[in-house]
């Protein structure tokens, strides 16, 4: 995450070009989404980066194996829902974590995902491959995951040092994408592989990135957009003046101050302008970027790319 997140979140306005407005075009396939971005990443590889400049444009393109139901406001235990995972259990001592793991599956090269995907994920996050990252910065979330086992093609075992049923909250985060174990962590840094709604096309350091629409995602009739285009602007200003150019479509609600909101609204009077106290805290932050991935639909609510 950005340290300047906190800072920018007491009110925020995000603005969203009149075409995106009403519930009918949420329902209609097709589109290239145009928004700017405020930095350039260092890599595509979420599990090696620590802010949401990758992860906001990169989360589409992966799955994990539990989210947050984006459709209840506070995340908790309660709230998470399968993606890649179908089900999962405790065994009794609660030590063992079992997740049984949707069929049918395919990574973005047409390979087929399975346990063993799961498995070489963890096992590369707690530094036990051959193959290391280059940096490993929520390595300290799963210090209490003794090793994870691949069981046949469709279940996959945490086994732990000891009980912890909150492990299922930083699985469910948006930084803890599913990898493949056929694409070399290496890979992932420039040209990433995932089973998401949408492939990776580009990255062209300070001047873009670039998704498409995969029209072989394992949810029906999704995504809807046919792509997004990420246009890298650090400088808010200018970024600001390119939304009311007609350039975007959306701007991000941490990149609006009030006043600038008020402005906007002047100059653009066809834009959506919504105004809303935020708040946010770095974990809703990253939960609230993986609504990208199935409905591709932004809405004009301030949280909707927190």
């Amino acid at each position: 995450m950005k340290a300047d997140l906190r800072s920018l979140a007491a009110a925020s306005g995000l603005l969203a070009s009149l075409w995106l407005s009403g519930p009918a075009f949420a329902q209609k396939p097709g589109g290239i989404l145009r928004m700017y971005h405020w930095d350039s990443p260092p890599s595509m590889s979420i599990h090696e980066e620590v802010t949401i400049a990758t992860d906001l444009p990169m989360m589409g393109v992966f799955n994990n194996l539990v989210l947050f139901d984006q459709h209840v406001a506070r995340n908790s235990l309660q709230s998470i829902v399968p993606e890649l995972a179908t089900s999962w259990s405790w065994s009794e001592d609660g030590v063992q974590l079992v997740f049984r793991l949707r069929q049918g599956v395919r990574w973005h090269d047409g390979q087929p995902f399975t346990a063993r995907d799961v498995e070489c994920t963890w096992n590369l996050l707690l530094g036990r491959t051959a193959e290391k990252l280059r940096t490993n910065p929520r390595k300290s979330w799963y210090q209490n995951v003794e090793s994870v086992s691949a069981d046949g093609d469709d279940v996959a075992t945490f086994h732990l040092k000891r009980p912890q049923s909150a492990l299922l909250a930083p699985l469910a985060s948006g930084l803890s994408p599913v990898y493949p174990c056929h694409v070399p962590a290496h890979q992932m840094r420039l040209h990433p592989i995932g089973t998401g709604p949408f492939k990776f096309v580009e990255f062209k350091p300070n001047e873009y990135i670039k998704v498409t629409r995969n029209p072989e995602y394992w949810r029906p009739e999704r995504p809807y957009l046919d792509g997004i285009e990420y246009r890298i602007i650090p400088n808010r200003s200018t970024a600001i003046l390119a939304f009311v150019a007609g350039k975007f479509d959306m701007t991000f609600p941490f990149q609006v101050t009030v006043p600038l909101m008020k402005d906007v609204k002047r100059q653009t009077p066809q834009a959506i302008c919504d105004l809303e106290t935020t708040n946010v805290a770095r974990k809703v932050a990253a939960r609230n970027v993986q609504e990208f991935r199935d409905t591709s639909v932004i809405q004009p609510r301030s949280n909707r790319l927190s």
